[in-house]
């Protein structure tokens, strides 16, 4: 199975999650790809949507394949893949070098993208991560652990496709995995996808702007969701 794009794979995973009860849910998308599912997603569930900011360290000479990521706060994480590590050595100064590049860009894209608009209040309110697609869930990962310190009731990580090796991973670990596809031959997310061109920041500022015209009067009080 392929999606044709982005918006088809978030309505067949809204389709999913359409089917768990959700108290309250919040959908945090991971731009840039996740923005398109998550727009979907958050519009089915008449839920509010809002992003985070975590970005991929990839590996010398292959910066496609994740051995980390960095996720955004007032203590910005850095997250990294050990059983990756064993088998690529890195030292340690080319990911403090790689973590000031991506806090940069996390800090350029905030501003971007959200302006003066504060980031949603998400205690006590269940947590939909999404992005199009899980590999190593690096990025993820380190997503997951910004957010279990933000007084979320519960997390849930959404994804058209995912490898089945991660998402057995993910679970064995305890986090709540619900995907369209979990596919054993796994190469990269964009083999499941007719259309995986990289999206322009335009294109997301416009996707967001227009979710948060349709939102109703959400509040969203000043103060980070991550710690």
């Amino acid at each position: 199975m392929m999606f044709t794009d982005r918006a088809e794979a978030g309505r067949l995973l809204a389709e999913r999650l359409g089917g768990i009860a959700l108290d309250r849910p919040v959908v945090l998308a991971l731009p840039r790809g996740g923005i398109p599912v998550a727009a979907v997603v958050a519009t089915a569930l008449d839920a509010p949507l809002d992003i985070m900011f975590v970005r991929k360290i990839g590996a010398p000479f292959h910066a496609e394949y994740a051995i980390g990521a960095v996720v955004d706060g007032a203590n910005p994480q850095v997250v990294l893949n050990e059983e990756v590590l064993a088998h690529i050595p890195v030292d340690k100064g080319y990911i403090m070098r790689a973590r000031d590049r991506e806090l940069a860009e996390i800090e350029r894209r905030r501003t971007l993208y959200r302006g003066d608009r504060p980031p949603l209040d998400v205690a006590g309110r269940t947590v939909i991560v999404i992005d199009d697609g899980v590999a190593t869930g690096a990025t993820v990962r380190a997503a997951l652990l910004g957010l279990e310190r933000s007084g979320a009731s519960r997390i849930i990580l959404a994804v058209p496709v995912i490898s089945a090796q991660t998402a057995r991973q993910f679970r064995a670990e305890g986090i709540e995995v619900v995907a369209v596809l979990e596919p054993r031959d796994f190469m990269a997310v964009g083999q499941f996808y007719r259309d995986f061109r990289q999206l322009r920041d335009e294109e997301v500022i416009d996707q967001l702007r227009t979710a948060w015209a349709a939102e109703g009067p959400e509040p969203r009080p000043a103060g980070s969701m991550l710690p």
